[in-house]
């Protein structure tokens, strides 16, 4: 009986001990307000980043070209791999998805799925084939083929001294032909952020 009444009593302080402890406040605030708390890699660089570099791949001489070659045509467009050269744990789908989200919304290049997206939906059509109607079921060998590929790497440089701290990022992007493998475009970025404290 003294045994129970003492694990009672050190599970009571558990418990008490953990309810009192300090609590945290979470405010909700606007998705564009620009928060930096570790001088990490994060949302606001990732949405910048992109709208900037997609902006300034716009503006440069292949999309003239292709546009001569292709009178009223719009280039399409697939996002392949960016990958993370950071020590950082950066979700580069997250990136990915706000250069695509840049791409459509810029309205000069159609944008085809690619990588998981694009093999989940041809998992969906291939069931559509013994499981919809024939009127509905959507046919093979209908996707639009891309004629460019987006890549690219983040990669990171941090130089530290006491209680100071300077990350510089740079995003390298470049935009292949498809069928040629000629290199059409290359474009960087890079973030330099100061931390003190």
């Amino acid at each position: 009986m003294l045994k129970k009444l003492k694990v009672l009593s050190v599970l009571a302080l558990v418990v008490f001990s953990v309810s009192c402890g300090p609590q945290r406040v979470v405010t909700r605030v606007d998705e564009s307000t620009v928060i930096d708390l570790s001088g990490r890699w994060n949302d606001t660089d990732s949405q910048q980043t992109a709208d900037a570099m997609i902006a300034q791949s716009l503006t440069d001489a292949w999309l003239t070209n292709f546009s001569q070659k292709n009178p009223g045509v719009k280039p399409v467009v697939i996002v392949g791999f960016v990958t993370n050269n950071t020590d950082e744990h950066i979700v580069a789908e997250t990136f990915i998805r706000d250069l695509e989200r840049a791409f459509i919304n810029s309205g000069q290049v159609r944008l085809v799925a690619g990588g998981a997206k694009r093999d989940e939906i041809r998992k969906e059509r291939a069931q559509q084939q013994d499981y919809s109607t024939e009127a509905s079921m959507k046919k093979w060998g209908m996707e639009v083929g891309a004629d460019y590929m987006l890549q690219g790497d983040l990669s990171s440089i941090i130089d530290s001294f006491n209680k100071e701290k300077v990350i510089f990022y740079q995003v390298n992007l470049q935009l292949t032909d498809i069928e040629t493998t000629e290199v059409v475009w290359i474009g960087d970025k890079k973030i330099k952020k100061y931390i003190k404290g």
